[in-house]
């Protein structure tokens, strides 16, 4: 199964604060906020939302193709991605921006403030899905994940013109974005991705019902935190899948990235919605447990190992084959 994830590729810049944000802010001084927070660390890590999910679905064997654009400070990164499994060719280099950059700080409550500057990202809206296609002899599925807001509309329309089954996945973009944008990008989408506050958010921006988006998607794939996944399509029981226990919360920058990975991972392997489901759960949780989004090392036996106390011998079984395949 050839799966093409469009995306955001960018750097990563985390720091931590060791107190809450909480605390400094001033109830009736929100309107003239102006902070400085002194952090214990900072991580320089590879990310962007395209990237982080091409490169945890290539440690599991997937072989993605990522669509993306950055800047010539890219090869690097590149070099990395390859040797993690992802297909870079379609990567467009831009000859003028640097590749985009997320600069987060994380509190002792796991709460963030970001900034994200696009950079190169914006040139993503140029590349073509059909030259895509034609280099890896066609494409099965296509994630349209938070990149260029042009390059989103663009790709979901060509999918279309194309009968491409396409994922949406807004993620950071659904912020910025109107009723009418999002219905364009969800309608007739194969699977929808969000967490539990984009769902309201779509719902509310686009003013449509739960039941009505499910009218218009085939599988809408909700991400609950802690508390795992919840699997919906139109005429069928829900579906949830829970989450392994966590040894550490060391970090959840790139965690909702690692489930999306998993899960078109397990899609790719054929072992079916709540076996794809639980595979992107241990991914990551594996995320969750490592301080940055492509900083975790998969092992065969330890990734089974945990599988297998959370979804019990039945569900190993289904994904043991594929784990093995992979080379872990």
């Amino acid at each position: 199964m050839r799966i093409a994830v469009a995306g955001s590729i960018a750097t990563d810049h985390l720091m931590t604060f060791p107190g809450r944000f909480a605390e400094q802010l001033v109830a009736d001084q929100l309107h003239t906020v102006s902070l400085s927070f002194l952090v214990d660390g900072l991580e320089v890590r590879r990310g962007g939302v395209g990237a982080n999910i091409a490169f945890g679905m290539g440690q599991l064997g997937a072989r993605p193709i990522l669509v993306g654009a950055a800047g010539a400070d890219f090869e690097e990164y590149r070099a990395w991605l390859d040797r993690h499994g992802v297909d870079t060719e379609s990567v467009r280099i831009s000859e003028v921006l640097h590749t985009a950059r997320f600069v987060c700080t994380t509190d002792a409550e796991q709460n963030q403030i970001g900034s994200f500057y696009p950079g190169a990202m914006s040139e993503a809206r140029l590349i073509e899905l059909q030259t895509v296609a034609e280099r890896v002899g066609g494409l099965d599925l296509v994630l349209i994940g938070a990149d260029d807001p042009e390059a989103m509309t663009r790709h979901t329309e060509e999918c279309r013109t194309r009968d491409i089954p396409f994922a949406a996945d807004f993620s950071q973009q659904i912020a910025f974005m109107d009723g009418p944008g999002i219905r364009t990008l969800l309608e007739g989408a194969t699977y929808l991705f969000s967490n539990e506050y984009e769902k309201g958010l779509i719902e509310s921006k686009t003013g449509w019902t739960s039941e009505e988006i499910l009218g218009k998607v085939g599988t809408r794939v909700t991400t609950l935190g802690a508390d795992g996944v919840r699997i919906e399509r139109a005429g069928e029981p829900v579906l949830e899948v829970g989450c392994p226990e966590e040894r550490v919360k060391a970090d959840p920058t790139g965690v909702g990235d690692a489930f999306r990975a998993g899960f078109l991972t397990g899609l790719s392997w054929n072992v079916g919605l709540e076996r794809a489901a639980q595979v992107g759960c241990m991914l990551a949780t594996l995320v969750i447990e490592t301080v940055g989004t492509q900083e975790y090392a998969l092992q065969r036996s330890r990734f089974m190992e945990r599988f297998t106390k959370a979804y019990g011998e039945e569900a190993a079984a289904e994904v043991a084959a594929h784990v093995a395949a992979a080379g872990l």
